[in-house]
């Protein structure tokens, strides 16, 4: 066979089979099986430990191997160090969380042949909120800094996360001296209270409400906005941007932040495939292009609306008139 030929098939076959490696790792992280590997193990008594069968223990820590998670020397299993920085608990970039939100969505994303014809939402999966908020933390941890370093904070003496989840963002605004508030739902801010240290908590003003519905407080230097639109339609943002425009100080900043589409939809895989993450569990909400967002940004009073992309993030910011 031509090897341009078999090349391309291999390059189809990472994508139509990238669901074995997946479902493998979420499996793993389900049961746990990272936390008990701590130190090295046989198949046999991790088997024993979690209550599963013999065999399929022992190929499921093989293939974990095989995925360079694990470590195997002689019958015994051990954690490899991408396993120990990102999938045991307590590390500063604990990644499970993310990995249970996944599981969650693993069960959506399969009725995506029904959401093709329906154009419904598919919540087979059901919403483990708990996991969601925490998932929101595991993958903010690994940015915040570089997030923040790249927002104009010159003259922020207030500031807002709306739709702040966990408060990851807040947490790092309070730690540079900005009174901060962090607005989310009721169930939300209950959540983010036993994450944020007493410490830090302390400083950070906590809101509960629906941002569509209830009022968003005002007097803001700073509206920090973090993967939410993503969640809504074009209208509902627009909407929200006027709320926040009445927010804000005269020549206040709003910052959006979210995962970078290009302005044809097309690329990169990341933002297109997001897409379908929100087709799969919203109603109306999809990935936006920076082009996008500087429109409604214009639409709804704000100036000098500017981009600066941050790896596989977009900061997008408006100064209000």
């Amino acid at each position: 066979m031509n090897k341009i030929i078999l090349q391309q098939a291999q390059e189809l076959a990472k994508l139509w089979g990238g669901f074995r490696a997946s479902r493998v790792v979420l499996t793993a992280n389900n049961y746990e099986v990272f936390e008990h590997l701590r130190s090295g193990k046989t198949a046999d008594e991790i088997a024993g430990i979690l209550g599963t069968d013999n065999r399929a223990t022992e190929i499921l820590l093989d293939a974990l191997t095989a995925l360079g998670l694990l470590r195997k020397t002689g019958p015994r299993y051990r954690n490899a160090p991408v396993a120990k920085r990102f999938l045991v608990k307590g590390g500063p970039a604990y990644q499970g969380d993310m990995l249970r939100h996944a599981d969650t969505l693993w069960k959506n994303w399969s009725g995506l042949d029904d959401v093709l014809k329906t154009g419904s939402p598919n919540r087979a999966g059901g919403r483990n909120h708990d996991a969601f908020i925490k998932a929101m933390h595991n993958n903010a941890v690994l940015r915040v800094k570089d997030v923040i370093d790249a927002v104009d904070l010159r003259g922020v003496k207030r500031a807002l996360d709306l739709g702040g989840g966990p408060g990851t963002y807040t947490v790092e605004l309070a730690k540079r001296g900005i009174s901060a508030a962090l607005f989310d739902l009721p169930n939300t801010i209950e959540i983010a209270r036993t994450m944020i240290r007493p410490s830090i908590a302390k400083k950070i003003h906590f809101r509960e409400g629906d941002f569509h519905i209830n009022d968003i407080g005002k007097g803001y230097d700073l509206v920090f906005i973090s993967q939410v639109f993503h969640s809504f339609s074009e209208d509902e943002n627009r909407i929200l941007l006027k709320k926040v425009h009445e927010a804000l100080n005269p020549k206040g900043r709003v910052v959006i932040h979210e995962f970078y589409l290009d302005k044809n939809r097309a690329f990169p895989p990341l933002g297109a495939l997001f897409s379908i993450n929100m087709l799969v569990n919203t109603s109306s909400g999809r990935s936006y292009a920076p082009q996008e967002m500087k429109r409604w940004l214009s639409q709804t009073g704000f100036k000098n609306t500017r981009e600066k992309m941050l790896n596989d993030t977009v900061l997008v910011t408006g100064v209000r008139k």
